[in-house]
């Protein structure tokens, strides 16, 4: 068999073993019957709530098993149609047999991802927070690329994204900025890109030319719905009212309506200025407050099922989960799973999914890769 054709089948397989030790083949088989029997039960619908939970599970392990057979018995036909037609010598059948197994290769890494947006809250929209870190007009610059190229991801996606908060730079770029974006599975993606960002560039801000290195910081939470109950007290609240600063244009908020809540046990801040009124930026601000507690609790959960715990860091050198070189060469490297890419345009220009991918993937085999940085 050609070695093309090899290549697909080894990135199917390695897909199809991730999806069956990500649902635990056996058990997900045992309790997908566990489930159909419930479903035949008339006394399910008694409790409606309890009955859309059952549905919704037993759907997901439905399609995720029916998808990894079909590609199975997918793949075997088509290697037993290149092998026959290479016996035959008919390349002609070996050409569209290998750009089958191509486009079924992909289709596999799609249904793999999927899959893998399992969680708690992956299929919630979430909130985006982007923050500058030290280094002034630079990494605030640094920071507006970032947001943008959160937008565009988002855009591409077909999602919908709403700018709930932004302080401008003293010069250019952006002090913080906080993104709603609204979209199937927005948090089970998004999470993966939470931590600190490196940049790498001949600054434009610099008049010798010289190379800078930036820093940026890069929070994800799931929006939560009214039915999670997350108990906050009235006195562990610091609530400040201020004017909205922009760039102009959407930005503008001449009231002094935007509202910043810090929540003090745990030291989150949380603001809003998307609205003119102040009491809808509050409300506004307590359900991103609500849902960074639920997010960290989650965090906490993740955090004792592995026996690790990583905190939120300071903004700066050696906490960054990714860097972005653009001179003197080109090159993006993820640095937890060794994920790259020679276009930083392109990454820059929202083209995150195989970074997202390679993340969600390693969350399942919770392998380790050793990567060493880039200058």
């Amino acid at each position: 068999m050609r070695a093309e054709a090899q290549d697909h089948v080894d990135t199917i397989n390695a897909a199809l073993a991730l999806l069956r030790r990500f649902l635990d083949w056996d058990r997900a088989l045992r309790r997908l019957d566990e489930l159909n029997a419930k479903v035949e039960d008339p006394t399910l619908w008694d409790s409606p709530k309890a009955a859309q939970e059952v549905m919704r599970e037993r759907r997901r392990l439905d399609e995720a098993i029916t998808a990894t057979r079909a590609i199975e018995k997918e793949m075997a036909d088509t290697v037993e149609l290149i092998e026959l037609a290479e016996m035959e010598g008919d390349e002609a059948l070996v050409d569209d047999a290998v750009a089958s197994l191509a486009a079924l290769a992909a289709r596999a890494e799609d249904d793999k991802i999927k899959a893998l947006l399992a969680g708690e809250a992956d299929s919630y929209d979430c909130y985006i927070e982007v923050h500058a870190g030290a280094g002034g007009t630079e990494s605030q610059d640094w920071a507006e690329m970032l947001q943008r190229m959160y937008s565009r991801w988002a855009e591409k996606r077909r999602m919908k994204v709403e700018l709930i908060e932004y302080q401008a730079g003293d010069q250019a770029g952006i002090k913080s900025a906080t993104m709603l974006v609204k979209g199937e599975n927005a948090y089970g993606y998004a999470k993966t890109e939470s931590g600190v960002h490196r940049l790498v560039r001949i600054s434009p801000y610099d008049s010798s030319a010289r190379r800078h290195t930036s820093f940026s910081s890069v929070w994800v939470y799931p929006v939560i719905d009214d039915n999670i109950e997350i108990e906050i007290k009235e006195s562990d609240l610091k609530i400040d009212t201020y004017r909205a600063s922009g760039a102009g244009g959407q930005h503008v908020n001449t009231t002094d309506s935007a509202v910043r809540i810090t929540h003090v046990p745990t030291g989150i801040v949380v603001a809003s200025q998307i609205d003119r009124s102040q009491h809808k930026n509050r409300a506004t601000a307590m359900g991103m407050l609500k849902a960074r507690l639920y997010e960290a609790e989650l965090q906490k959960r993740e955090a004792e099922a592995s026996g690790e715990y990583q905190a939120k860091t300071e903004i700066g050198w050696g906490h960054q989960i990714r860097s972005y070189v653009l001179q003197p060469y080109q090159l993006v490297k993820d640095l937890r799973t060794g994920v790259t890419s020679t276009a930083p345009g392109d990454v820059l220009d929202g083209a995150l999914d195989p970074f997202m991918a390679a993340a969600l993937s390693q969350k399942v085999t919770g392998e380790k890769v050793e990567v060493e940085d880039i200058d």
